[in-house]
């Protein structure tokens, strides 16, 4: 998302697109927030699932510097693009398993 000058970003509340969608991504990384997602049904709808696809762009380096926890976010943005998983994530089984691993993972980054 290359801009020529402040003067021509767009802002939404005081926010430019890219910070709000860098804030939304990264709560992806929190499991419980995947089942809140799908216990609303959005992880069926076909244009919220598009617009999951189209975050994908945070895996570029460009991008994926500014991530607080890239590892985890990533792997979620990556989860995502599967049926099975958006299905699957609506177990409270699946959630606290993925919530240990990501617990895991950060422990054993520190």
């Amino acid at each position: 998302m290359p801009v020529a000058n402040n003067a021509d970003v767009e802002n939404y509340g005081g926010f430019t697109r890219f910070e709000l969608e860098l804030e939304f991504v990264q709560a992806l990384a929190n499991p419980y927030y995947l089942n809140h997602l799908a216990s609303q049904k959005l992880l069926q709808d076909s244009c919220f699932v598009e617009y999951l696809s189209y975050l994908q762009y945070f895996a570029q380096i460009e991008y994926s510097r500014f991530l607080s926890y890239p590892g985890p976010t990533l792997k979620a943005l990556e989860l995502l693009q599967q049926e099975k998983f958006r299905q699957d994530i609506l177990s409270p089984e699946v959630v606290t398993r993925l919530a240990e691993e990501t617990l895991l993972a950060s422990t054993r980054a520190a």
